[in-house]
């Protein structure tokens, strides 16, 4: 299947076509550091690193950049609250916003630029609409006519009205309440730049259409961002930076859902009903969730619907994921504990390894001589659902179809090893097609960024030098000694209080295991 993207632009799926063969540019609205990050800034980039993963797995050479906007009415306003300098103030958020960004593993992002490294740039752009009858100058404000672009509004598709109800406002020297600001105009004792119509700095649209065009062109493949910036963010974009060019800016327009907080109380932040917790979705720290809850728990969340669908963010989502992905776990470690030597670490395959055209010669170890041999119906099983898995992807990325097409695949191979009592025998045939199956299964979850090892920093727990396991070992023997004794309540007791807090015991044939869940 051929890749296709919904585009918000013509509001329907298109056939995924490359400005430039082989290469892809995207861009990704990045955060107003004036705060901590919260969960909401996380969504974007997970949706778009997995994203790029699979681009690369698919071929393409990709160059992502995601801003910092660390100049803006509202850094301002928090710094002098706050008693501090606009520049120390992002630098304290953009540093949160990186370890976020390191614990959840989005690590393939290029570039971060920030709109007070690109001031010429700005300045260059709102000259060039000045020039070309865009853009007019008023009172030290540099203003984009919105009535000389004759399809704006054609991303967010809102009419006249809508736009004049959610733009800026009237504000003297403006022609009308839909223009919005390229320049403004410094206020005594605010950050501020030279111009040629004074002091000021830049507004927040015009940052954006100044990086992505600096590093990627006027012309590129992906833009992205949350649902909530495609007006009048995104709108002003468009216009101002194909109003400056005359050529299309970005190609295909990814808009992610928002998170929803239907929950009481999560992470100590109470909420009550929807409403109100769209209101309060800043005061949940994405660093508290993090500790709490552990970052590949979140990312899998994330990455668990659609990206077009809004997340509900609930205690019970939470809990149903730590179960979803406690049948991964308790997989990889059964094949560790089964097969001699465990089954290579997930990582995400080179650029161009592997495409839809693997069958017999698979990117794993699920081969010619399983397809062939006494095993081919697990085998073909296995490819069968990696092919499902690509279909989705393919599909707009739909990552909740591709994860639940790695469930299916999980259970193929447990299935597998119940059938062949691999426990009791440990057939070395059938152990190496379980381990094949698992090792597709895990690089297929590496192209989502899953099954990673947590970054350090918020995600890892403090190394511990081994007391959790002897500890456990402990509980285990007095577990132990206390079933031989026939005290069966103080056992009982011994694995109730550690399924309490998280900890579950399972009885085999070669003794008892414990798993964090």
């Amino acid at each position: 299947m051929t890749l296709r993207v919904y585009n918000t632009l013509s509001q329907q799926k298109e056939l995924f076509q490359t400005v430039r063969p082989g290469k892809v540019g995207m861009y990704l609205c990045g955060p107003t550091v004036y705060k901590s990050p919260h969960v909401g800034h996380m969504v974007g980039p997970v949706i778009f690193d997995a994203i790029k993963r699979y681009l690369q797995f698919k071929g393409y050479e990709v160059t992502w950049v995601v801003n910092i906007t660390d100049v803006d009415d509202k850094l301002i306003d928090a710094a002098e609250r706050l008693g501090t300098t606009v520049k120390d103030l992002a630098d304290k958020h953009t540093a949160e916003y990186f370890e976020c960004l390191a614990a959840l593993g989005v690590n393939s992002i290029d570039h971060f630029p920030r709109a007070t490294g690109h001031i010429v740039e700005i300045v260059e752009l709102c000259q060039t609409l000045i020039n070309k009858g865009f853009a007019y100058a008023a009172d030290g404000n540099v203003w984009f006519d919105v009535t000389k672009d004759e399809d704006y509004g054609k991303l967010s598709h809102q009419t006249a009205e809508e736009q004049e109800a959610g733009g800026e406002g009237a504000t003297a020297g403006k022609k009308s309440g839909r223009d919005f600001a390229l320049w403004k105009a410094a206020k005594p004792g605010e950050i501020s730049w030279d111009s040629p119509w004074g002091k000021g700095r830049p507004g927040w649209h015009i940052e954006c259409s100044a990086m992505a065009m600096k590093i990627l062109g006027p012309t590129f493949d992906m833009h992205g961002g949350g649902m909530d910036l495609k007006f009048p963010h995104h709108e002003n974009e468009v216009a101002q930076s194909e109003s400056a060019t005359g050529q299309p800016f970005a190609k295909y327009w990814l808009h992610n859902g928002l998170t929803k907080f239907n929950t009481k109380k999560i992470s100590g932040s109470d909420m009550f009903g929807s409403e109100e917790a769209a209101k309060a979705l800043a005061a949940v720290s994405a660093k508290k969730l993090v500790g709490e809850h552990g970052a590949l728990v979140l990312r899998y969340l994330l990455l668990s619907s659609h990206y077009r669908r809004p997340i509900d963010f609930t205690e019970t989502a939470i809990s149903d994921t730590k179960k979803a992905m406690a049948t991964f776990t308790r997989l990889f470690e059964r094949i560790d504990r089964l097969v001699p030597k465990p089954a290579t670490p997930p990582a995400t395959p080179a650029p161009g390894s592997h495409g839809h055209g693997a069958s017999a010669d698979d990117m794993d170890r699920v081969s010619a001589n399983l397809l062939d041999g006494e095993h081919a119906a697990f085998a073909k099983a296995v490819l069968g659902l990696k092919m499902k898995f690509l279909e989705m992807m393919d599909d707009d990325f739909n990552t909740a179809g591709a994860i639940a097409a790695l469930h299916e695949m999980a259970g193929e191979v447990n299935a597998f090893l119940e059938q062949n009592e691999a426990e009791k025998t440990k057939p070395a045939d059938v152990l190496a097609a379980a381990a094949a199956g698992v090792q597709t299964l895990r690089n297929l979850g590496g192209v989502l960024g899953l099954f990673q090892e947590p970054a350090a920093g918020v995600a890892a727990k403090a190394a511990d030098d081994g007391l959790t396991g002897k500890l456990m070992e402990l509980f285990i023997q007095l577990r132990a000694n206390a079933r031989q004794t026939k005290n069966f309540a103080l056992a009982d007791d011994i694995r109730k209080g550690l399924t309490a807090i998280g900890v579950t015991l399972e009885d085999g044939a070669d003794g008892t295991r414990w798993r964090k869940d």
